[in-house]
C-alpha cells in the first residue's frame, strides 16, 4: 500500500510570522558570550534592576505556603482587584474585576486580544516605528497591517489627524503603545482624547499597550483608559515587567469590558489556563505595595537616558531623536549604510556585533531601514565602553 505524503506540512499562519528579531539578537549574543566574548549589551527590552524585595517575599511567602496549584484562568479574585485598583488610583478609570484578565505577560494579553478581535481581512492600524511582535501577531490572525508613517523630525509622535485619515471602512482596531518600543514616542493628552473619541463614535477597537505607561517622562503619565466613556472599545495591555523590574516573572494583564473579558478568559482556558499562582501572589505586592520603586525607576532611566543621549550623539555622522518615555534610544545610522559594504541596518547591526562586540537591535525589525535600537537600563561604564567601541566600528568604516 502507498501512502501518499501531505502537500506541505506547515500552516499558512506560521509563514505569515518571523521569529521575534529582539529574541534573534539575544540568541546570537549568547553564543558568543559562551565562547568567551566580552560584549556590551544594548539589545536587551528589560530594566537592570533587580526586582524589588517586597515581591520577590511575597512569592517566596505564596511558595511556603502551598499556593501552588491551579486558580481560576482568568487569575485570583485578589490579583484582578489589585489590577483595577491601581489602574483606578493612577488613571481615574473605573473597571471591575469582571472586566480584567491575568495573563502570562503582556505579550499573551496582547496575542489573545488581537486573536479575539481581529479576523482574515480586518485593518489594523499600527504607527511605524512599531514593536517587533505587532505585526507579527496581527498577520498570524489574518488581519491586513495598516502602516501608518510617522515623522522622524518630529520625534515620531503620533497624532489624532494622522490616525483619522488612515481610518477605512474595514479598520477594526487601532493600536497605541505609548510611550513606544523603540522610539519612545509619548502620545499628548490632546490627542489620545481625540483618538479616543474617534474610535468610539466609529465602532474601532483602540488596543492600548501601556508597558511602558510609568515611564512617561514628559509629565503625568496618561492612560486612554480614563475615558470611561469609551470602554466598549478600549482594551487596556499592561505589563508588570518593565514598571516593577519583573520580565522573567511574566505578570500581565487586560483590563476591557465584560463581552472582551470573557472570550479572552475562554481562549485562555484552551491555551495557557491560569498564570503562574505564586506569580499572581508577587503582583498582589506589586500593585498593592508601596509605588516607590516606580519612582526611583523612573529617575534613574530618565538619568541614563541623557547620558546615553550625549555619549551617542557625540559619534561624528549619528543623530536620534529625544525620546519622551521607555527606556530606549533611536539612532539614525544612515550616513554609514554604503560603507564598508553594509546595505543595511541590520548587516550594520550584525557586523556590530561581531566586529565591534556591542548588542543593537536593527531598525527594520521596527520597520524603518536607518535606525538601530539601543537600550539604556546598563551601568555607566557600560554606556561608554559601548559607546565607544561604536563610535571607533561607524568612523574607521570607509
Amino acid at each position: 500500500m502507498t501512502v501518499t505524503a501531505p502537500a506541505k506540512v506547515f500552516t499558512d499562519r506560521i509563514g505569515r510570522i518571523e521569529v521575534s528579531a529582539t529574541m534573534a539578537v539575544a540568541a546570537e549574543a549568547a553564543k558568543l558570550r559562551a565562547q568567551g566574548v566580552n560584549l556590551v549589551d544594548f539589545g536587551a527590552g528589560e530594566p537592570h534592576f533587580s526586582t524589588p524585595r517586597h515581591i520577590k517575599d511575597a512569592a517566596i511567602a505564596a511558595i511556603d505556603a502551598n499556593f501552588t496549584r491551579y486558580t481560576v484562568v482568568p487569575g485570583i479574585p485578589d490579583v484582578r482587584k489589585a489590577i483595577v485598583d491601581r489602574h483606578a488610583t493612577d488613571f481615574g478609570s473605573n473597571y471591575s474585576v469582571d472586566e480584567a484578565i491575568f495573563t502570562t505577560g503582556g505579550k499573551l494579553a496582547l496575542f489573545n486580544t488581537i486573536q479575539v478581535l481581529i479576523d482574515h481581512g480586518d485593518e489594523v492600524i499600527l504607527p511605524v516605528p512599531y514593536w517587533v511582535s505587532f505585526k507579527d501577531i496581527i498577520q498570524y490572525a489574518g488581519g491586513k497591517v495598516v502602516f501608518l508613517e510617522t515623522n522622524e523630525a518630529e520625534s515620531f509622535r503620533i497624532t489624532a489627524d494622522a490616525i483619522e485619515k488612515a481610518i477605512t471602512p474595514r479598520t477594526k482596531a487601532i493600536i497605541l503603545n505609548s510611550p513606544s518600543n523603540p522610539a519612545g514616542a509619548v502620545v499628548s493628552a490632546e490627542d489620545l482624547e481625540r483618538i479616543v473619541h474617534l474610535a468610539h463614535e466609529r465602532g474601532i477597537y483602540l488596543l492600548l499597550d501601556e508597558c511602558y505607561v510609568y515611564l512617561n517622562y514628559t509629565g503625568k503619565a496618561v492612560s486612554g483608559g480614563s475615558y470611561t466613556f469609551a470602554k466598549d472599545h478600549i482594551v487596556v495591555l499592561g505589563s508588570l515587567s518593565k514598571t516593577y523590574a519583573m520580565t522573567g516573572w511574566r505578570a500581565g494583564f487586560a483590563l476591557a469590558s465584560k463581552p472582551v473579558i470573557a472570550n479572552l478568559s475562554k481562549l485562555q482556558s484552551q491555551s495557557t489556563s491560569n498564570a503562574t499562582s505564586f506569580v499572581q501572589k508577587a503582583a498582589i505586592a506589586a500593585l498593592a505595595g508601596s509605588q516607590q520603586c516606580v519612582e526611583e525607576f523612573r529617575a534613574e532611566f530618565i538619568e541614563l537616558r541623557d547620558y546615553m543621549l550625549t555619549k551617542v550623539r557625540a559619534i561624528p555622522g549619528v543623530t536620534c531623536t529625544t525620546p519622551e518615555g521607555a527606556f530606549y534610544v533611536y539612532p539614525n545610522i544612515s550616513k554609514f549604510i554604503g560603507k564598508g559594504g553594509i546595505k543595511s541596518a541590520t548587516e550594520l547591526a550584525t557586523r556590530l556585533l561581531h566586529e565591534a562586540h556591542v548588542v543593537a537591535v536593527p531598525g527594520e525589525a521596527f520597520g524603518t531601514a536607518e535606525h538601530i535600537r539601543i537600550s539604556y537600563p546598563v551601568t555607566k561604564q557600560n554606556i561608554d565602553e559601548g559607546t565607544r567601541r561604536m563610535g571607533e566600528f561607524l568612523t574607521n568604516l570607509k
